[in-house]
């Protein structure tokens, strides 16, 4: 079953351009893992600094494998002095 992900990223006022920065550095890798469907990164059109991933995975052990890249450990890393609030991460499965 495949694994779709809402992951939405507000930066602190001063910082948006450095975490779009950062966050658009992930796309390339990411799209290469094995069982990548989907990873797209949106911006907030009326707030600059309101960003979004949406992204659907093969099933839960590629999102799972995600999460322990080093591209995506080297942003965790980095995001958290660029973040105004902890991220929200939400996992999804379609019901149909």
């Amino acid at each position: 079953m495949t694994m779709h992900v809402i992951a939405r990223l507000t930066a602190r006022p001063e910082t948006g351009a450095e975490l779009q920065t950062l966050l658009l550095s992930l796309i390339e890798p990411t799209r290469q893992e094995p069982g990548c469907l989907r990873y797209e990164l949106l911006h907030n059109v009326t707030d600059p600094t309101d960003f979004t991933f949406i992204e659907e995975w093969a099933d839960t052990a590629a999102l799972d494998a995600h999460f322990t890249t080093p591209h995506l450990q080297a942003a965790l890393a980095q995001a958290p002095a660029l973040l105004a609030v902890a991220p929200d991460i939400r996992r999804y499965a379609a019901l149909q």
